[in-house]
């Protein structure tokens, strides 16, 4: 079985919509850091050089969105990394989350531990407290 009839299986084929939100979501946060990042880049310059002109609000999205989108349109294209987001994607698949009950019970078994390590902690930190006081004192 080749590389590409193994990416598209039955099982994996339907979780496709789910890797395309992926490289979406990714598109979108990589532009979101880009615009930030030639935003703040062309401000310092700016400071130092007085020739530099003021940022262009349309140009830094142009250039952090048309970027983002040929990062992702690569990234989407290159065979590894495509079976890497099929297989992440495959994988979460599996995840059995947790009934409401099972949380629940989870909650307070965490929350009853923690108390109890609280208590036992404190007293530790009382005893030492007492102990060196009384060690420091001879």
């Amino acid at each position: 079985m080749n590389e590409k009839q193994e990416a598209l299986t039955p099982t994996t084929f339907g979780l496709m919509k789910y890797v395309h939100v992926m490289y979406f979501v990714g598109a979108l946060l990589i532009g979101y850091l880009l615009v930030m990042l030639i935003d703040w880049v062309w401000m310092s310059l700016r400071m130092g050089v007085t020739w530099v002109p003021e940022p262009s609000h349309w140009a830094t999205i142009g250039i952090g969105a048309g970027t983002a989108a040929g990062l992702t349109f690569y990234l989407w294209r290159h065979p590894k990394v495509n079976r890497l987001a099929i297989e992440i994607v495959g994988e979460l698949s599996k995840v059995t989350w947790p009934t409401r009950k099972e949380l629940s019970v989870s909650t307070v078994v965490v929350i009853v531990v923690s108390i109890i390590a609280a208590i036992i902690l404190g007293l530790f930190d009382l005893f030492w407290s007492w102990a060196t006081t009384e060690l420091l004192s001879l």
